[in-house]
């Protein structure tokens, strides 16, 4: 496959009554992107032609009813749902969350059967979208049990790549997560992912400290003694490229960040708060150490401008080619390891 080939991006809906039609429709009403994507959404295509025509769209959309009769030049859409959702525009309801899991499972599993090359998820509510077949945290904790692999939290822009040891769990239970095993198994995860999915050969890492000004050396807090600093030099004597761990806020105030390719940030709101400072709307989530790629913008559902024509699409266009560079980097990667063997 080429870097001119054009590669199958399916994507899940997220939640109707939130914006994910709204920036899917106006990203592919870019029509130079058909050039690399051929899009396949999972949800009702009356959905589709209805938002199109509401936000006064021209994107141009095409009802198929399996992706053996997908089209080029058109935005695919393949039906998961009996009947036309009835958007609540900004409503959290269950009903919405069912929607929004049946379009995950339908593109979850074309991504499983390599019906499709990628996928690309809009933003869900993590309440509603709670059932009995779907009891996780978020899309990444899902895919980590459907997908071969072990799940790392990847945030990506241009400014600045954080991944995370700990993603969504509350802040209270860090510490019982952010084991010893767990940091190391993600630096490993981390170190592999910069190189076959961003072709960077000898990627260079930093980890933050757990602690306020990471424990000012046993003051404020001991992990970084004990086992945190002792942990990164074990790692670098491996052959890993790994510094710190680095006090959070002066890194980020003194912009250390930029002489790194990528940071391993413990906790979410430790790695979110600077990333999204530096990059919200054009960051991407990328869900790093599976065997399949996927990716999704940096916002949510954004309930409070839902149904307005508001939305930005730029992160959803940007999950689609951070999407399709990591798949078409992997896959030469790969090839290249297969060479060698």
């Amino acid at each position: 496959m080429s870097e001119s080939s054009k590669i199958k991006v399916g994507i899940s809906v997220g939640d109707p009554n939130g914006i994910g039609f709204e920036i899917i429709l106006k990203t592919f009403q870019e029509t130079n992107l058909f050039k690399k994507f051929i899009p396949i959404a999972f949800a009702h295509p009356q959905n589709f032609f209805e938002e199109s025509e509401k936000y006064k769209l021209d994107t141009n959309i095409i009802e198929v009813k399996n992706i053996g009769d997908i089209q080029e030049n058109f935005l695919n859409v393949i039906d998961i749902w009996d009947n036309p959702f009835p958007i609540n525009y900004g409503k959290d309801e269950l009903t919405a969350g069912n929607f929004a899991f049946s379009s995950l499972e339908a593109a979850t599993i074309a991504l499983i059967k390599n019906k499709i090359d990628v996928l690309v998820t809009a933003p869900i509510n993590k309440k509603n979208i709670q059932s009995k077949r779907f009891q996780f945290k978020g899309h990444t904790d899902y895919l980590d049990k459907e997908i071969n692999g072990e799940s790392l939290m990847f945030m990506i822009s241009d400014q600045i790549k954080l991944a995370l040891v700990t993603d969504h769990i509350p802040l209270a239970k860090v510490n019982e997560f952010a084991t010893k095993n767990t940091i190391i198994k993600k630096i490993k995860i981390l170190e592999h992912s910069l190189k076959s999915d961003f072709n960077i050969s000898e990627p260079k890492i930093a980890i933050l400290g757990i602690n306020p000004h990471a424990g000012d050396y046993g003051v404020i807090g001991e992990e970084e003694e004990t086992f945190l600093k002792p942990l990164v030099k074990a790692q670098f004597d491996k052959g890993i490229r790994i510094d710190g761990p680095f006090p959070a806020d002066g890194f980020f105030g003194s912009q250390s960040y930029q002489k790194f390719d990528a940071i391993l940030a413990i906790y979410h709101d430790q790695g979110l708060i600077p990333f999204k400072t530096l990059s919200f709307g054009e960051g991407v989530n990328f869900t790093a150490g599976l065997d399949r790629v996927r990716t999704s913008p940096d916002h949510g559902t954004a309930y409070d401008i839902a149904g307005q024509g508001e939305a930005n699409h730029n992160s959803f266009k940007k999950a689609l080619h951070t999407a399709r560079e990591i798949f078409l980097n992997r896959k030469k990667f790969n090839d290249a390891v297969n060479k060698t063997n």
